[in-house]
């Protein structure tokens, strides 16, 4: 995949959603800026726990697969206006205790160079459940 020099585009915002889908840490990581940030739904700071640079961020991508083996993320509509984005998207996994969670989640995200920056993913707080 060919990334625009100075631009992301709705159209590689879905080509970044089908990587994850896919599991792909290689493509994931090509969309990615040489200095970029992870910003995970979950952690111990204000905004969630913090992947700082290339190498930190793919340790917190795959952790989200290691977390949820089956993880999916569907249903999605993407907006780009400048150097700022949105995806909005149904996160759908399940975790090692069998517990499933579904529920609604937007990642926002910034542009440098034609490539993302900032990930910082939101999630609402839906309970696990059994499926």
């Amino acid at each position: 995949m060919t990334l625009s020099p100075v631009h992301m585009s709705v159209e590689q915002l879905i080509e970044f959603n089908a990587a994850w889908n896919r599991h792909d840490i290689e493509a994931l990581m090509s969309f990615m800026h040489a200095n970029c940030e992870f910003h995970a739904v979950a952690g111990p700071d204000l905004l969630g726990r913090s992947f700082i640079g290339r190498n930190a961020v793919r340790e917190g991508f795959m952790l989200a697969w290691q977390t949820f083996p089956d993880a999916q993320w569907v249903d999605g509509n993407h907006f780009v206006q400048g150097d700022r984005g949105i995806s909005e998207s149904t996160f759908k996994g399940t975790r090692a205790d069998g517990l499933r969670v579904e529920a609604r989640m937007v990642d926002v995200f910034t542009f440098k160079d034609g490539k993302i920056a900032v990930k910082n993913a939101y999630r609402k707080d839906r309970p696990a459940f059994k499926s």
